[in-house]
């Protein structure tokens, strides 16, 4: 038993589901329903944990062999939705089996990494080749085109995020990091014709003096140029709350009452906190019931105001000590597929923290991904409480190849 529970990885990881327990009771305690919320996590954390210690003692081949069929039912349960799924939010995101809601999108997360580490670990596959490349993008931009349809691009987003950090630790070479990375800055001044310009003019300085062919040169151009002018079409193509979200990131103040709401509420949630916050239930933000999803989305301004900046940097030393601890583990193991997995795995951990706690502060928009561990919800937290059995069953096979 002792050689198949990774100690410190179980401690950080109740920690963070009992300040997660301890926040939802807190966010839900003046709604008339805390009762129901917080058993309803508590009963999800359970699972979540036993799921967690049952995934570390299920045989390390058993896992390789099963990312294949795994990642093909994730993409069946995506397209079932189309078909039979429940809608919410003007999304048809879950599947419903009875009174049980379960998110395929939340599958495919851990579906796709492991599908992308079992290709890139065969023995003669090369990240370099442009098959295996085009093979290892399309397992990842087919789950992320069939939940940006449905439409959840929180979700998808994910998807896109994994890309990066999984192509270069498997060695891919920079040029083509260079060509997935920078189409991202390209959107992002496409609205400005000054800013495409000049990112135009830096995007051929860099290739003029990394000594790119000529025809190279000028078919990167063009496809920058392509997504440039395509950007604005495709923006006139996202449903009106989508365009909501990014415009009330750039600029809340401009509708205070309406889209930008949700920011400012949690701005002045977090702000109020001060130093040592104003203690456990005495949240003014949260039990006057200004902060909207404050049991989910919002769920960090919660702790900021009740616990204040010294609960904050707890929180955040706790989120920081885990991503450290599987970085480290993913340097360690010695088969290729255990370490491609805790890299994405990683990746999904870092990519949800990073935006819901830069969307409570304002410095990402609103995209509805849930806090690892603490956000309420029961498809989120099984789906990561899953990752984490598969990081601890790496973890006590780390010397396998």
């Amino acid at each position: 038993m002792q050689n198949k529970i990774d100690i410190a990885l179980t401690f950080l990881v109740t920690l963070l589901l009992t300040i997660g327990l301890i926040a939802v009771y807190s966010a839900t305690s003046f709604t008339g329903a805390q009762s129901s919320y917080f058993q309803k996590q508590l009963i999800f954390a359970i699972i979540g944990f036993t799921l967690m210690i049952v995934a570390a003692f299920v045989p390390f081949r058993l896992i390789q062999r099963a990312a294949y069929p795994f990642y093909g039912i994730s993409i069946i349960l995506l397209v079932l939705v189309y078909f039979i799924g429940v809608k919410g939010f003007g999304a048809e995101r879950w599947l419903a089996i009875g009174s049980l809601k379960i998110q395929p999108s939340e599958i495919a997360k851990l579906a796709t990494i492991m599908a992308v580490a079992k290709y890139l670990s065969m023995r003669d596959v090369k990240i370099n080749k442009l098959k295996d490349f085009l093979i290892v993008f399309a397992i990842i931009i087919l789950p992320f085109i069939l939940i940006v349809r449905q439409p959840d691009l929180g979700t998808s987003l994910v998807f896109a995020a994994i890309l990066v950090p999984l192509l270069f630790w498997a060695g891919l070479r920079w040029f083509p990091l260079f060509l997935i990375i920078t189409p991202i800055f390209t959107v992002l001044t496409s609205f400005n014709i000054i800013a495409l310009v000049i990112w135009m003019v830096i995007i051929l300085a860099i290739l003029y003096f990394t000594k790119q062919k000529i025809i190279i040169m000028i078919a990167v151009l063009l496809f920058h140029l392509g997504v440039g002018l395509t950007t604005p079409m495709l923006w006139d193509q996202l449903k009106p709350y989508q365009k909501n979200r990014i415009v009330t990131f750039m600029s809340p103040e401009k509708d205070p009452r309406g889209a930008g709401y949700q920011i400012i509420q949690s701005q002045v949630a977090i702000g109020s906190g001060g130093i040592w916050g104003k203690g456990f239930l005495n949240g003014t933000q949260t039990h006057l019931k200004f902060l909207p999803a404050q049991h989910t989305d919002f769920i960090f301004s919660v702790i900021a105001e009740e616990w204040g900046f010294i609960g904050v940097i707890f929180v955040l030393s706790i989120f920081l000590l885990l991503l450290l601890y599987l970085l480290k583990l993913s340097s360690s193991v010695r088969s290729t597929f255990s370490s491609i997995t805790l890299i994405g795995i990683t990746s999904v951990l870092f990519f949800h923290i990073f935006v819901n706690i830069g969307m409570t502060v304002g410095v990402a928009p609103v995209t509805g991904l849930p806090l690892p561990f603490i956000s309420y919800g029961g498809s989120f937290l099984l789906s990561i409480m899953l990752m984490l059995g598969i990081v601890q069953n790496i973890s006590s096979n780390k010397f396998l190849i």
